[in-house]
C-alpha cells in the first residue's frame, strides 16, 4: 500500500538546458519525481523528506541561464545534491516544506 498524496502537482525537472516534464509528488516520507518521458533521464527520482536539507525559490531559465519565471523551487539534499522543479504556486510548496500549509507535516 502506498502512502497518501499530501500535494501533488504538474512540474519540470530543470537540470542546465535539460528540462522533463513530469509529476511532482508529496508524501509524508517522500518527495518523488516521475516523469512523462523517461529517456530525457530527468527521473524518476525520490527522496525521503528527512534527506532534504533545504527548498527555497529559484528561477526557471530559458537555455539554463536566462531568468524566465520566479515558479520554481529548488530541493538541496543532505549530501548536497540539488534539483530544481518549475510548477505552479511555488510559494504554496515552500509554505508546506516549511510547515505552515496546514494538515501537511514539516520537513525535519
Amino acid at each position: 500500500m502506498s502512502a497518501p498524496v499530501l500535494k501533488s502537482a504538474n512540474a519540470t525537472a530543470q537540470c542546465g538546458v535539460a528540462r522533463a516534464d513530469g509529476e511532482l509528488i508529496l508524501t509524508e516520507s517522500e518527495l518523488q519525481f516521475s516523469p512523462f518521458n523517461e529517456t530525457f533521464g530527468l527521473g524518476p527520482y525520490a527522496f525521503s523528506r528527512s534527506s532534504i536539507a533545504t527548498v527555497q525559490s529559484t528561477s526557471a531559465k530559458g537555455g539554463g541561464v536566462i531568468p524566465l519565471s520566479n515558479e520554481a523551487i529548488k530541493i538541496t539534499l543532505i549530501n548536497g545534491q540539488a534539483y530544481e522543479f518549475i510548477l505552479a504556486n511555488s510559494q504554496q510548496w515552500l509554505k508546506i516544506f516549511q510547515g505552515q500549509e496546514t494538515g501537511v507535516k514539516k520537513v525535519e
